[in-house]
């Protein structure tokens, strides 16, 4: 299956309504009007700046997701400088990812409304001041107050990042760049920790946190300088024929809080249960979570029926390629994430190793993720959920080897330098599911709505990101106080196998299910 074999609205044509008859899961739920993002003057998709854009967006979100992980090889140096207590550094860590997961939704939306260019540029300039203040703070608390700014920046400019792709590109070069997405996620993640490390190396112990955060504001004054070059005008709109008061109603504030405040509930209890001194009474927040969804759901029913733009149309969850391929990059990523904060606890902590060392075992894994992304990104057209597929095989072989060596460093001395190749197949596999799912998840989702369902997509990724570190490590950390940190790390990389497998029954049935699509469209 193509991205634009149903000739949907995320291909640029009109949007096929079917009957319920057919069976497909596609009902006429989603009619949406020409688009209006679209640049006047080109079809959609045709654009000529359109690899320039792209490369303005890649660089942005490259810095925006090195931040989510660059953090964890500076703790011990933002302690030893700021005199940080062990409550304050997990709210160094978490703060960004917390604003960064509940902003993500609304931020979509938003660019939706009033033009995806400009709240990417506001996202950037708030993500590069943010960045100014975290390296320049003087103490814990300002630092804490920086990282949460910095996740609302991160959280405005990601998911337009996701849309403009959609709006800029279709067929094979829409699969093409979102590899190179995949690519910078990928990389991102591995790199964060080996730049990190360099950083710290250079400016020293105490002070070397600083370049950490500081590092990220020429990249930032680039990209927004060759954002104002390039992106099309107006990069700032209102919908033709509205007030301000009616775009910034069609903006849904009151489902915005209502989302925001059940995925507040829903993280905070996992970001919280890593503090000392942490209440059990934290965990009732997720029965305020499920009150708050609950509202959120009604409310988005009501406004729909009254005749508004809802911050989310519930019904592209009956478009089945949406629904499964959001439930497994959620289940994906609730795995996935955790790999590399027990990698770095066992080549530090338990091996000894420095922060710089650690962050090279993921060297060949940043490599194999860039180049399976650009492939994956180029056949994901011709071969579907197929290659969604044989990525996660990939990373279940790696994650399987890598816990061999970590087991079998104690009792045979198989040197821990092994796990470079082992997690080079993770990374691989890692190239082949990210950026191939972005592409065949999006693909039958009106363009319109490509703000707000990239929203929805990367929210799930944090929320399992964070559900999926607390509960990952907690096991880890369980079996390193009996059995010892080489059985605990396998222990913890055994849980992420399960997980990535129960997102493979996902993705085999998705495409278990394509093939009867494709024969009915």
């Amino acid at each position: 299956m193509t991205s634009d074999s149903h000739h949907g609205p995320g291909s640029g044509e009109t949007w096929h309504e079917r009957s319920p008859a057919t069976g497909t899961g596609e009902l006429p739920i989603l009619s949406p009007r020409p688009d209006p993002q679209t640049h006047r003057g080109y079809a959609h998709g045709t654009d000529p700046r359109r690899w320039r854009i792209l490369a303005v967006l890649l660089v942005a979100i490259f810095m925006s997701l090195v931040a989510v992980s660059i953090i964890n090889v500076g703790l011990p140096s933002i302690q030893e400088g700021l005199g940080a207590s062990e409550s304050q550094l997990q709210w160094i860590l978490s703060g960004y990812a917390l604003t960064f997961g509940v902003v993500l939704v609304a931020g979509g939306r938003a660019g939706d409304v009033f033009g995806r260019g400009f709240l990417w540029m506001l996202g950037v300039a708030i993500f590069t001041l943010s960045s100014i203040a975290a390296g320049l703070a003087p103490d814990p608390t300002m630092l804490i107050v920086a990282r949460f700014v910095q996740g609302v920046g991160s959280g405005l400019l990601n998911p337009q990042g996701v849309a403009m792709i959609q709006q800029y590109f279709k067929g094979a070069e829409r699969g093409k760049a979102f590899g190179m997405l995949g690519s910078a996620v990928g990389v991102s993640v591995a790199i964060g920790p080996v730049l990190g490390g360099l950083l710290i190396q250079t400016g020293g112990a105490s002070e070397g946190w600083r370049w950490l955060f500081v590092v990220n504001v020429p990249v930032g004054v680039v990209a927004l300088v060759l954002a104002f070059l390039w992106f099309p005008r107006p990069l700032l709109r209102r919908p033709e024929g509205t007030t301000i008061r009616h775009a910034l109603r069609e903006m849904d504030p009151t489902g915005a809080v209502l989302l925001g405040t059940a995925l507040l509930a829903t993280l905070l209890p996992f970001i919280e249960t890593g503090s000392p001194g942490s209440s059990p009474w934290v965990w009732a927040l997720l029965a305020v979570a499920a009150v708050f969804l609950a509202l959120w759901i009604v409310w988005e029913k009501r406004f729909k029926a009254s005749g508004h733009q809802p911050m989310v149309d519930l019904d592209i969850f009956k478009v089945s390629s949406f629904l499964n391929g959001t439930l497994l990059i959620s289940l994906y990523f609730l795995g996935i994430t955790s790999v590399w904060v027990l990698v770095t606890l066992y080549m530090q902590q338990g091996l000894g190793h420095t922060a710089l060392a650690a962050g090279c075992v993921g060297l060949l894994n940043a490599f194999a993720s860039a180049v399976a992304s650009n492939l994956a990104g180029s056949r994901v057209n011709r071969m579907g959920r197929k290659i969604v597929v044989l990525g996660m095989l990939s990373v279940v072989v790696g994650l399987l080897l890598s816990m061999a060596v970590i087991l079998l460093h104690d009792s045979w001395h198989v040197s821990e330098w092994w796990l470079v190749l082992t997690l080079g197949f993770v990374g691989f596999g890692q190239g082949a599911v990210v950026s191939p799912n972005q592409t065949l998840t999006l693909a039958e989702v009106p363009l319109e709505y490509a703000g707000s369902a990239g929203g929805v997509m990367q929210t799930g990724q944090r929320v399992g990101t964070a559900v999926g570190i607390a509960m990952i490590t907690a096991v880890a950390y369980g079996v390193i106080a009996d059995q010892g940190w080489s059985v605990g790390i396998a222990a913890g990389l055994g849980v992420v196998v399960l997980v990535v497998l129960v997102a493979l029954a996902v993705a085999l049935r998705d495409m278990r299910h394509r093939p009867r699509k494709d024969a009915r469209a």
